[in-house]
């Protein structure tokens, strides 16, 4: 009986490097050669310039005193700068902690605080919201420096005013090590809080590089790179494939937009274009709106949640990507696990999340047992290897949840692998909700929803949704005496918490269906929801 079980063999050694190092040989081979183009910034950096603007910013973080084991934080959407502090932390081992642009200031207060964040780099404003006003709001007594972009502040700095001289820089670098923690990234959990997946050099580096292996990157690609540089798919997929292989990095703009997409693809003749299936949809849409010259694209990744097989088929026929590819994983893996081979059928693109990434270990256990079960039956995904995270950022109870004493990390996701050794996705972590490609984790909303006087009790799941996948229900019980309106809730919830969390819908209750032992029946909820709200499609799972 063959088991759930394949390792990635590869005859590509791992990068036993740190991302500063690896930035400086990419810099030294193709110095020339197109690093960085923000699009909507006018920007255009080569290997050299960009190697150089990183020193001068590491230059000025030593001279605030910051070093390796610090944290960094960052709140911005997609600019030049977020490369450049990404990359200048890397050279001197600060841990760059990456915050949600659509935070607002309950969430910045939590990640600053549990993270410990020294310093933070910001965007002046985002989409009307005002970031500086919301760190002064922000009880963050640990924080020493908030720097915004575009400031008098951010120009010193990024000119290495008061720091020492460039040798400095290269003296720290020199004494790091592949395996020092160098990002935080934040996930929400299923339990309350976001947790702080503490990502190494190593991790994310390989993790970047062997994306791009198998996407065929070299020196002559441009990577065109819509989705959050906050999230791994973007800072890792994208700024460390493209790194690590000399390719370009282009910025279409601060955050998704079809049309400028679009026209950063014509406009920069990108080789690959990165998206969740909404993205792509969009751009299908605004493609019938108004043509474009698509003709350099070969490659590229969708990812973040299910492929339907007609949305890859137009991409493939509209947008010439031939060799699209669909990565699974999750962010404390770096996050890849599996991915579809670039020159793969359609059906495996759509119908599975590939094969094993090189040099991981892949398996599929039964959750009660934890024996990895028989080919073609389904049980929890586990992934082991370089890719998996040091842990949880100053939670080893958590952590020790979710990476067992063999090393494996436990996914929660439910899958089956095939005789060729294609993983299928066919459920998830029961609760979670994944909206155009945000993980949404309902606990999480609940407390924040407890907050308010007239709310006795809440319990959000998900409904389909036919642009964003899924979408966000709260059913709320009453407090007693207390008329909920929904709008009230709604506005209660937009500027204190993300937008995609806002729930699109609220439903009064009477009372929750529960178990004989207590427990509240989601899957009723999500049932009566469907129902109440008239969606003519069976319950989201």
């Amino acid at each position: 009986m063959a088991l759930s079980y394949v390792h990635g063999v590869s005859r590509t050694p791992l990068l036993g490097e740190t991302i500063g190092a690896n930035l400086e040989r990419t810099a030294a081979r193709f110095g020339e050669h197109e690093a960085l183009v923000s699009v909507h910034q006018g920007i255009r950096l080569t290997y050299a310039e960009l190697d150089a603007e990183v020193d001068l910013l590491a230059r000025g973080l030593l001279g605030l005193g910051v070093g390796a084991g610090d944290r960094v934080g960052i709140w911005s959407p997609n600019r030049a700068e977020w490369v450049l502090v990404q990359y200048a932390t890397a050279k001197l081992g600060a841990i760059l902690v990456n915050v949600n642009p659509a935070y607002r200031t309950s969430e910045l207060e939590f990640v600053v605080r549990q993270s410990g964040c020294r310093v933070l780099f910001c965007a002046p404003d985002v989409k009307g919201a005002d970031y500086a006003e919301m760190v002064a709001a922000a009880d963050v007594p640990a924080l020493e420096h908030a720097v915004f972009f575009g400031t008098p502040e951010w120009a010193a700095l990024a000119d290495g005013e008061g720091g020492p001289p460039a040798a400095a820089v290269r003296a720290q670098g020199a004494a790091l090590d592949q395996d020092d923690p160098i990002n935080l990234q934040y996930t929400s959990g299923t339990t309350g809080f976001p947790k702080g997946a503490t990502l190494t050099h190593r991790n994310i580096l390989n993790n970047g590089f062997f994306v791009g292996e198998a996407l065929g990157y070299d020196e002559h690609d441009r990577i065109c790179i819509p989705v959050p540089l906050y999230h791994c798919f973007g800072m890792v997929m994208g700024n460390l494939a493209a790194t690590s292989h000399g390719a370009a990095m282009v910025l279409p703009a601060d955050a998704f937009d079809a049309g400028a997409t679009l026209a950063a693809v014509t406009g920069e003749r990108c080789t690959s274009l990165y998206g969740v299936p909404t993205m792509f949809l969009a751009q299908l849409a605004e493609l019938g709106r108004r043509p474009s010259d698509l003709s350099t694209l070969r490659t590229g990744i969708m990812a973040g949640s299910p492929c339907p097989v007609e949305v890859m088929r137009r991409v493939v026929e509209r947008m010439g990507i031939a060799q699209m590819s669909i990565c699974f994983g999750m962010t404390e893996t770096s996050p890849v696990s599996t991915q579809t081979p670039r020159e793969d059928t359609i059906e495996h693109r759509c119908e599975t999340v590939g094969v094993v990434h090189p040099h991981l270990e892949v398996k599929v256990i039964d959750p009660e047992t934890g024996r990895t079960v028989a080919r073609g039956d389904s049980g929890e995904f586990c992934a082991r290897g370089y890719s998996v995270m040091r842990g949880y950022w100053d939670e080893p109870e958590r952590t020790d949840e979710a990476i067992d004493p063999a090393g494996w990390m436990h996914t929660g996701d439910l899958a089956t692998m095939d005789h060729e050794g294609y993983v299928k996705i066919v459920g998830r972590s029961k609760d979670m909700i994944i909206r155009g490609g945000e993980n949404v984790y309902p606990r999480e909303i609940e407390e924040f929803l407890y907050t308010h006087p007239d709310v006795a009790d809440v319990q959000v799941v998900s409904v389909p949704d036919e642009r964003y996948g899924e979408e966000v229900v709260a059913w709320v019980l009453p407090s007693e005496g207390a008329q909920v309106e929904a709008e009230a809730i709604r506005e209660f919830c937009r500027g204190t918490i993300a937008h995609y969390k806002v729930p699109r819908h609220v439903l009064v209750a009477d009372a929750f269906p529960m178990t004989v032992t207590g427990k509240v029946q989601k899957y009723k909820l999500r049932e009566a929801a469907v129902q109440r709200l008239g969606i003519g499609v069976g319950p989201a799972e």
